[in-house]
């Protein structure tokens, strides 16, 4: 029993970490998760990163504001709550295309 309640600790000690670099509140940025004291949003590193290919180096060079530790908080808190972010970004694209149609108007045919 040892050993699960050090796997335990281990496992809260990690989620703190990334809490500590991450941030949710509903008056910024859409109350979407963001690296703290910043509106870098999480899912733009995952973009930047895993999408873009972009490494960590690039990315804090871009934006010097934030560390090392905050793009890789970013990306871990992403793969923990993927379905979420992946849930919000599916959202954004809809609103915006929904607003791309409002702004182009009827069509005449």
């Amino acid at each position: 029993m040892l050993w699960f309640d050090e796997v335990l600790q281990l496992k809260i000690n990690a989620w703190q970490s990334i809490a500590d670099h991450i941030q949710t509140d509903s008056n910024r940025c859409g109350g979407k998760p963001r690296i703290a004291g910043t509106r870098i949003r999480v899912h733009d590193v995952y973009v930047w990163h895993e999408l873009h290919g972009r490494t960590a180096n690039e990315i804090v060079s871009d934006f010097p504001q934030i560390s090392h530790a905050d793009v890789y908080a970013a990306l871990a808190y992403y793969w923990d709550h993927r379905d979420e972010i992946e849930a919000q970004m599916a959202a954004d694209r809809d609103l915006a295309e929904q607003l791309r149609q409002q702004q182009a108007g009827p069509t005449s045919q």
